[in-house]
């Protein structure tokens, strides 16, 4: 009740103008938090952003993702001639009971995948140039996709026959999405549903290139039996010893020139520090002098790349406005000051003397004892 009576006191002793501004200021805090809140959380939801999380939960891992022009031309032996270059690197500087935490387990994780059409039939239908993925290495432990029935199967599976199909696509070709182990024709050729996922949703998806069907098979299966556009995307979970470690390695040891590649350090994308260029590039951010087709998962990653920089654009002025408000009530209480700096000086001095004599009365009862 008390409390009640004092709060009521004080805000009949503000000014109309006191009231408005304070009311100005929590309102902008407010929003602030909650757009912080919020775009937190929408980061966090996308899954192709967050493989060094899940890899590494202690946060010592970087994930990297390189997307290369048309005319490069880069297969599997390339990769592999990366990735021993990538070990020995991460060995060289590696300290030494990193190494010894490392036995066991793989050192990084890394997928590469290749993007064009392929044709897929069953007893019942077909699907005819549909949008195809090939995919080889853990390609889904940097994209788990919702799994609606069966399972993922990895690039690296000495069999090469198998394929996901979204739900579109299963209802299409079997008018079902259990079908796990089910087998169709690619190229006339016999490959084994290994899982049904469901397509990811919204604005972003669709117009990422989510608005059809897609397919998931080796990156074997795509080049034997589809139309494809040959290894485009490259991407990289490892042990972050020093900042940009990783993604200085993709850069100059790849095998890829720096004009005919677009790299990006998927962990720390959407930190202040790599939004402000975000911010400064627009207007020319989405013009490429490469020809670089980035797939669904970069575009919708892209996409709310630019979210999270005009995100931070409000937030810096949800901020300014408590911020000058503060500063002007502060500026005019001092104008309007009854006291000098001698009487500060002399106030500090009190107080420091009052500690001094307090800690001397505690030591000597310790003493007494």
């Amino acid at each position: 009740m008390q409390k009640n009576l004092k709060l009521k006191e004080l805000i009949k002793g503000l000014s109309v103008k006191q009231i408005v501004f304070s009311l100005i200021t929590v309102i902008s805090l407010l929003i602030f938090t909650i757009l912080t809140i919020w775009s937190d959380i929408k980061i966090k939801g996308l899954t192709d952003q967050q493989a060094a999380a899940r890899w590494d939960a202690e946060g010592g891992s970087a994930q990297v993702s390189c997307f290369m022009a048309e005319h490069v031309e880069i297969d599997e032996f390339n990769i592999m001639s990366f990735e021993k270059q990538l070990e020995q690197s991460l060995m060289e500087v590696l300290p030494a009971e990193d190494k010894l935490l490392q036995k066991g387990r793989r050192l990084f994780i890394d997928a590469y995948a290749s993007l064009g059409r392929i044709t897929v039939k069953s007893e019942k239908s077909q699907l005819e140039e549909a949008n195809a993925v090939g995919i080889g290495g853990d390609f889904f432990q940097f994209h788990p996709l919702e799994l609606v029935s069966g399972r993922y199967f990895s690039g690296s599976d000495l069999m090469k026959d198998f394929v996901i199909l979204d739900q579109d696509a299963a209802w299409q070709l079997f008018g079902s999405s259990d079908i796990e182990g089910k087998t169709v024709l690619i190229g006339d050729v016999p490959h084994y549903v290994a899982g049904v996922i469901k397509r990811p949703e919204g604005k972003f998806a669709e117009n990422a290139g989510l608005d059809k069907t897609v397919v998931y098979v080796s990156n074997e299966t795509l080049e034997s039996y589809g139309a494809s556009e040959g290894i485009s995307v490259y991407e990289v979970t490892a042990p972050n010893p020093v900042k940009n470690f990783v993604y200085n390695c993709v850069k100059e040891k790849l095998g890829v020139q720096e004009g005919d590649m677009v790299v990006v350090e998927n962990s720390t994308r959407y930190q202040v520090e790599s939004l402000i260029p975000v911010i400064l590039e627009f207007g020319s951010r989405s013009m490429q002098n490469a020809a670089v087709k980035f797939p669904y998962w970069e575009n919708i990653g892209r996409g709310w790349e630019d979210v999270k920089a005009l995100i931070l654009l409000f937030q810096f002025l949800f901020l300014l406005v408590p911020a000058v408000i503060i500063a002007v009530f502060l500026w005019s209480k001092w104008k309007n000051r009854n006291f000098t700096g001698k009487d500060i000086v002399n106030l500090i001095g009190k107080t420091k003397d009052n500690l001094v004599q307090k800690v001397r009365r505690e030591k000597n009862k310790w003493e007494q004892f």
